[in-house]
């Protein structure tokens, strides 16, 4: 029997598995892993698992790989790198301030803000800079376009309007004045519709002034979740380049409140928390 250690974090109860790929046996398919450890009822019960790998060389100390509980890998998570670089801290392995994690879609910078015995880590994280065009989000549409803002969408025969940002993964957002419909069912369905080749992370939008909005997240890969870093960037982003928003933004979600700030150099700045719950060993 192989045991595979695991440390399971949270960020504003969007919940990640942390693991050392050298933990896990190299014949063993990470999404089939994922899969498996991340259910609900027969698992450890995640919304994902983070694969954490040192690296040797100038361009980052580790690398880290988000593997959803379909299975599916994620260009990058918010919260799901920000559990995976606390696990770090907490464990022992790195103590600078300062730490640069490689992902799929680049290098991200975390800093160090705060920790306490209670095992909570406060970051402020630098996860680049939103692409908006329809070819790098991706969404398709009939040319090429800049950006693609205010666009028509078809569901269940209703019609909504959403606006789409690639901020490590694709953002797909639709503004709405209050949550009284059923966004899960909608989600669900944009998630994978024929427009979005990669799917999407689909977010439901209210302003509530310009430097606070509120969200309900359908996240590509995990459905239903109570915060997710890179829905909160995205939908601070868009809010901001659609002129709901400042470009500083607090964004509410069920699991609380992440700070997104979008610089004027155009760099992404997310701060955040992750709490450590609690650690084991999986069976396999």
């Amino acid at each position: 029997m192989i045991t595979i250690p695991f440390y399971k974090f949270h960020g504003f109860g969007n919940d990640y598995l942390v693991i050392e790929l050298g933990s896990a046996p190299t014949q063993l398919p990470l999404g089939e892993l994922a899969v498996a450890m991340c259910r609900r009822n027969t698992g450890v019960g995640a919304d994902g698992v983070a694969v954490l790998t040192p690296l040797e060389g100038d361009d980052a100390e580790f690398s880290c790989e988000i593997i959803n509980p379909d299975g599916s890998i994620a260009g990058f998570s918010g919260n799901g790198t920000r559990c995976a670089v606390a696990c770090l801290y907490y464990k022992g392995i790195w103590k600078d301030a300062d730490l640069r994690l490689k992902m799929r879609s680049g290098i991200k910078n975390y800093h160090l803000i705060e920790k306490n015995e209670a095992g909570e880590y406060w970051f402020n994280a630098e996860i680049g800079k939103p692409a908006f065009a329809s070819d790098l989000v991706p969404v398709l549409t009939d040319t090429l376009r800049p950006a693609v803002v205010n666009e028509p969408l078809k569901i269940d025969g209703r019609h909504y309007v959403f606006s789409a940002v690639n901020v490590g993964n694709p953002v797909v957002c639709i503004f709405v004045e209050n949550f009284d419909l059923d966004w899960r069912s909608i989600g669900r369905q944009v998630e994978t519709h024929e427009r979005f080749p990669e799917r999407a992370n689909v977010v439901f939008v209210r302003v509530i002034d310009r430097g606070n909005i509120e969200i309900r997240i359908w996240e590509r890969g995990a459905g239903e979740t109570s915060a997710s870093g890179t829905c909160a960037t995205g939908s601070a982003v868009l809010s901001s380049f659609l002129l709901k928003a400042e470009r500083k933004v607090n964004v509410h979600s069920e699991g609380g409140v992440t700070e997104v700030e979008w610089r004027d150099d155009d760099e992404i700045i997310l701060k955040g928390k992750a709490e450590f719950v609690f650690s084991g060993e999986w069976m396999i």
